[in-house]
């Protein structure tokens, strides 16, 4: 769009500005992208349990590793057949020197079986050392429903 104003003898044509200040924008979106970026691990923060379906019951063929607690809240590991006493503060470095050489723990998969007396923070505490070895991926055993 083109403006003319006389001045004096001649006119002189003045375009206006069509140019937008994207400084603003550019702001507000990194302003934003700072918010997102500072919520989004208080979001994941929770424990995290693949919880299998307890209507239908799945035989497992491949080698487990499996985690229990009893009801006087001693701590178990089972592997190759035998349940061994364990340490829950212990339970972290003896997983991870179970890893194979180049297997990655977040791969791995623990199966733990509580007794349903125990009590929750027992419970957790047992998860938080299963994390502590880098295994993330935990199911809990249950009993199929009676029909």
């Amino acid at each position: 769009m083109a403006f003319s104003s006389r001045s004096g003898n001649s006119f002189r044509t003045q375009t206006a500005l069509a140019d937008i200040n994207i400084t603003p924008l550019v702001d507000v979106v990194l302003v934003l992208l700072l918010i997102f970026m500072l919520t989004a691990p208080v979001l994941q923060s929770g424990i995290e349990v693949a919880v299998p379906h307890t209507r239908s019951v799945s035989q497992l063929t491949e080698e487990r590793v499996v985690v229990t607690i009893d009801k006087a809240q001693n701590v178990f590991l089972q592997a190759r057949g035998q349940d061994q006493p364990v340490n829950v503060n212990e339970l972290p470095q003896i997983l991870r020197a179970g890893l194979k050489a180049n297997e990655d723990p977040t791969k791995k998969v623990i199966y733990l079986r509580a007794d349903e007396r125990v009590p929750f923070g027992a419970f957790a505490t047992v998860m938080d050392a299963v994390k502590q070895a880098g295994i993330t991926n935990i199911s809990i055993v249950t009993q199929p429903l009676k029909q």
